[in-house]
Order: structure tokens, then sequence, then C-alpha cells
């Protein structure tokens, strides 16, 4: 599967590999990931990377790594998903301990977000945020992304669906 690279200004979008597999064991091994599945062991953060890079294969889409062009430091996970369990496609962000505050979610969601509009032709998109992760609410909210619905998923409980608007409003 060929994944595009995608870059901002301050990042590049890419592909996960074997690579991320330590970054993303400490995202899953810290108390940031307490909205999105974790703690995981190694293994367990082994086969969310696995997950993910199959993701494209099964998909035709799935998220890209967040580098931060000017250090190449691993900054996180964006972009869409669309496992059987979610009600339509969503568009989702993870940042590593230390990128917070950047702005790094908002800047990385976004030109995902237009990617999935231009290469993938969608409509629109969701994102799933737990109802205790003002955080990711507010980057929601940056994104244009209103409270739609609520919804019960089957491994995270109770989460807030936030469309995000379409093609047209699109930067």
């Amino acid at each position: 599967m060929d994944i595009p690279v995608i870059e901002t200004e301050r990042l590049r979008l890419r592909g996960l590999g074997p690579d991320d597999v330590g970054a993303v064991a400490a995202f899953y091994a810290s108390d940031r990931a307490k909205y999105v599945g974790g703690p995981k062991t190694l293994d367990a953060s082994w086969r969310a990377v696995a997950t993910e890079i199959g993701h494209w294969t099964l998909k035709g889409f799935g998220r890209f790594a967040i580098e931060e062009k000017a250090t190449g430091a691993f900054v996180g996970v964006t972009g869409p998903w669309e496992p059987p369990s979610f009600p339509e496609p969503e568009l989702g962000w993870d940042l590593m301990e230390g990128f917070e505050g950047k702005g790094y979610a908002t800047e990385a969601a976004a030109a995902a977000r237009d990617w999935c509009y231009r290469a993938l032709g969608l409509a629109t998109l969701i994102s799933a945020v737990n109802p205790l992760n003002a955080a990711s609410a507010r980057v929601a909210e940056r994104l244009g992304a209103a409270h739609e619905s609520d919804f019960e998923h089957e491994l995270f409980g109770l989460v807030q669906i936030w469309r995000h608007p379409g093609p047209e409003a699109s930067s």
C-alpha cells in the first residue's frame, strides 16, 4: 500500500511503521491513553501499530504518524479510521506527551481531514470524543466540528459524536 505523505507548515504526516512502536507504547503506557483504550502493554501497543498499518490495506485509508518537521520527533497519530464498531468514518488524533498545547493536533487533523475530502471523496467525518476529554473536544471545536449526538461504543462506553463541516468549508 502506498501511503501518502502530507506536509503542513510544521508537520509531516506519513504512514506508521515498526520504528514507531516505542513511541506508541510510551503513549499507551501513560495516562494520556486513558480515553483511547489505554493503558496497554508493549505487546498490545505493537498490535495497535499493526492494526493501524493493516487498516490501510483493509480500507484503502487510515491514520498517519505525525512528525515534527524541524526535529523528526514522533508527535502522534491522526487520520481517518472506520472499524465496524463506528457508525461512519471517524477522524481521530492522539498526541504524545510533551506535544500538547502547540496546536499540533488541530494542524495535523485539519490536514488529514482535507486529504479525506480530496483523496477519498468523503462528504463528512465524525470524531468520537470521550465526554471527559475536554482537550479533545477543544480540538474538535477548533476544527469547526459540532457535538451532534452521543454514542455507546462497545469498548469505550459513552462517546460524543462531533460532526465536521464538509469539504466546502475546508481550508
